[in-house]
């Protein structure tokens, strides 16, 4: 019988209990790979806590009581800490965080081989997943999402990291063909990387009745909804689609998340008499969201990159169509009017596509056939193929 792959994975997001949301989609992928029986999984998810006494602060703190070592859902993760310097850290963290990992990593190797040194996100841990990967001789593969690109393939400090990564990995994987081009465009050979989209957990994102939806969530029946899920942070746009509120009669907007946006957020909430019709609800769990997203009539988020959104994903799943901005994610994945327009980052361009959608939906069988090819199953048994023909097995 053939032994089962030995996979060395690095995320530097996955959830824990104190952040149950975090990388969640990493989480759920994991789950699907470990459910087939034919990989044997770490997961090492480094968290970043900074010198004495910043690690004292109430952002950090809570992360030196998160268990160094637990077993989620099947999978084993192992936390080591690494230093982090925040606001200046980041052409730092991928040394900061292949020398944390790499004492770990040899112990690990040298009682059970790995096949493969995996890393789930460009910066920092594909930079430190090649350098692992050298140290124990392995093939190292890197996974592209969006922000990981977008933001540090760009950043004066991290984008020579960036590339040198892509050059050196074994094998890429991006989330959507957009975010191949752009690795392309930085210089990493197109034809080294492989599509791996998306999962979704099936059994959770469903359509609920609507009316029982807002029921059971204490939202106002009868009016319009607008729903938008992501961290409060300046790339996901929430600002856009509160101004575009204004254009809206009688709509209200859930914003589900939190972030460093939120105070500026509330205060433009405020300055334009909002406050009634902008429900800020903050982390929502996972298994919530189907209800969330089953009582909105539509999903908007103007985000300013992503690679393919799991929230797109999820909202159709849920029978919502979405409003979001005309990135090539989107284009790749809303191919069907019932499934989306789209928009500018501008208040009026929003209200514009979602009134149209408000005032002549689209039926909900015709929305939800945009999730129809997503799977974690699906998700699980691409990335192990890719996998197995990386390291020959």
């Amino acid at each position: 019988m053939t032994r089962p792959l030995r996979v060395l994975s690095l995320s530097t997001l996955y959830p824990n209990d104190h952040t149950p949301n975090f990388g969640v989609f990493v989480e759920r992928q994991m789950q699907a790979v470990m459910r087939r029986g034919n990989v044997d999984l770490t997961l090492i998810n480094p968290l970043g806590l900074p010198p004495f006494p910043l690690s004292l602060h109430p952002r950090y703190a809570p992360l030196r009581q998160i268990a160094r070592t637990e077993n989620r859902g099947g999978v084993p993760v192992l936390r080591p800490h690494f230093l982090l310097l925040p606001g200046i850290g980041g052409r730092f963290n991928a040394g900061a965080v292949a020398r944390a990992v790499l004492p770990l990593a040899r112990q690990l190797h040298a009682e059970r081989p790995f096949d493969l040194v995996d890393a789930q996100f460009f910066h920092p841990d594909g930079a430190a997943a090649v350098r692992i990967g050298r140290e124990l001789g392995l093939p190292v593969s890197i996974k592209a999402r969006g922000a990981d690109i977008h933001h540090w393939g760009k950043d004066p400090g991290t984008v020579a990291q960036v590339l040198d990564a892509g050059l050196l990995a074994t094998g890429l994987l991006a989330v959507a063909a957009g975010i191949a081009d752009d690795m392309a465009e930085l210089g990493i050979p197109r034809d080294k990387i492989t599509i791996h989209r998306t999962g979704l957990d099936r059994q959770v994102f469903r359509p609920h009745d609507k009316a029982e939806s807002r029921t059971r969530l204490a939202l106002p029946q009868g009016k319009p909804l607008l729903a938008c899920v992501g961290a409060l942070i300046p790339r996901k746009g929430q600002v856009f689609a509160i101004e575009a509120l204004n254009l809206i009669p009688e709509a209200e907007l859930l914003l589900a998340g939190s972030g460093a946006d939120e105070a500026m957020l509330r205060a433009r909430t405020a300055e334009l008499g909002l406050e009634q019709r902008v429900h800020f609800l903050g982390p929502v769990p996972h298994s919530d969201l189907p209800w969330l997203l089953s009582a909105a009539d539509v999903f908007v988020l103007p985000t300013a990159s992503e690679g393919l959104a799991n929230a797109w994903v999820e909202a159709l799943a849920c029978g919502t169509p979405v409003v979001t901005t005309p990135i090539p994610g989107a284009r790749e994945l809303l191919t069907d009017p019932a499934w989306g327009r789209f928009a500018a980052r501008d208040k009026l361009a929003i209200a514009i596509e979602v009134s149209e959608l408000l005032a002549d939906p689209p039926a909900r069988a015709d929305v939800l056939r945009g999730a129809e090819p997503f799977s974690w199953e699906a998700n699980a048994a691409a990335l192990v193929e890719y996998w197995q023909r990386l390291t020959g097995r």
